[in-house]
């Protein structure tokens, strides 16, 4: 198929508090230059270049942050009047394309080092789209991760991909193991293909309690420029859940497509440290610092220096007047910190 009929639709929202202090409400992950001198969104808009101009779905909170990075990507702009989870954002956008449309749905604040490994899996996707498959694109597991929920593969698609047999909620680390071991496990990596018709006639059969809401509110609807606003009432009534639940793990017509392509959720300082190149030792450095007899350490300053001895395993950053010092272990918990880790 022609990349030009597949339309990118990124999902632009959260606080991403797990990166605080560098990342916070105001300004999340996505809108920051966090691997490389591009921010997250920057590059998320790069890949997405071979295909068709893309829509951002993004709430009035992050619209300025957005319209900022957009360059010359053409993309078109759907303002969220409120956070309704990923099924809703994505009903917006496909109530704008036309039905026979492959929509290809990113979140914004995602790491992919191998974008050519990318389109290629987005190919695959968009084929098997086309035969009015709901398609995840998957990643290879490298390690027993107990942070993302698996899918199973099923009977071979041809050469595309897989019919996914089974969704798994995210497992404790022995079961994890024994899906690494067993093989023909993937992780959800939320990038998803599908053909519009196809997507709003399964949330029409499995969750009418978001396709009404949302056709309500596009209808009632304004166009202001780029921008589309739909109307704040009607969506309030839409269900909050997330796309897996309200259509994916319900549909008899779930498809995946494996993909290698050095791919992070940059969902903490540690997946973040993972992600970025290191010295010698595993060391990351950003800003004015000093590692004597350290391994494994990421240290990123804004401004003072910082100076680490005799350290293993551990994250400093400092952000204007904000300091974090956690173990990498511990790096998981940042996002329940409360106070000015929210603002």
């Amino acid at each position: 198929m022609n990349d030009n009929t597949i339309i990118p639709v990124l999902l632009c929202g959260g606080s991403g508090t797990r990166l605080w202090p560098k990342s916070r409400a105001s300004k999340p992950k996505p809108f920051l230059p966090l691997i490389g001198e591009e921010t997250i969104f920057e590059a998320t808009l790069a890949r997405c270049a071979p295909f068709a101009a893309p829509v951002v779905v993004t709430g009035a909170a992050h619209l300025e942050h957005v319209e900022g990075q957009l360059g010359s990507s053409g993309a078109s702009i759907i303002v969220e009047p409120q956070a309704r989870n990923t099924a809703a954002a994505i009903a917006l956008a496909a109530l704008r394309l036309p039905a026979d449309a492959v929509m290809l749905v990113c979140p914004s604040d995602h790491h992919i080092g191998d974008p050519a490994a990318f389109a290629a899996a987005v190919r695959k996707a968009a084929a098997l789209a086309e035969q009015d498959w709901l398609v995840s694109l998957v990643i290879e597991p490298s390690a027993p991760e107990t942070g993302y929920g698996y899918l199973k593969r099923g009977e071979a698609l041809g050469d595309l991909g897989f019919r996914t047999a089974q969704f798994v909620e995210k497992p404790d680390v022995d079961r994890a193991r024994g899906f690494l071991a067993e093989g023909g496990y993937a992780w959800n990596g939320g990038i998803f293909a599908f053909r519009v018709g196809t997507f709003l006639g399964e949330l029409d059969t499995h969750c009418p309690g978001i396709a009404g809401p949302v056709r309500e509110a596009v209808s009632a609807g304004r166009d202001e420029g780029a921008r589309f606003h739909p109307d704040a009432a009607a969506f309030a009534g839409a269900e909050a859940i997330s796309v897996d639940y309200a259509v994916m793990e319900r549909t008899a017509h779930a498809a995946m497509v494996p993909a290698r392509m050095d791919w992070s959720d940059i969902g903490s300082w540690e997946s973040l440290h993972a992600a970025r190149s290191k010295d010698s030792e595993g060391n990351s450095v950003r800003g004015r610092a000093e590692l004597v007899d350290c391994r494994n350490v990421l240290v990123e300053s804004d401004g003072p220096r910082v100076s680490v001895i005799g350290l293993e395993g551990v994250v400093v950053v400092v952000d204007g007047d904000e300091v974090l010092v956690t173990s990498m272990a511990g790096a998981q918990k940042v996002g329940k910190l409360g106070g000015a880790a929210n603002q």
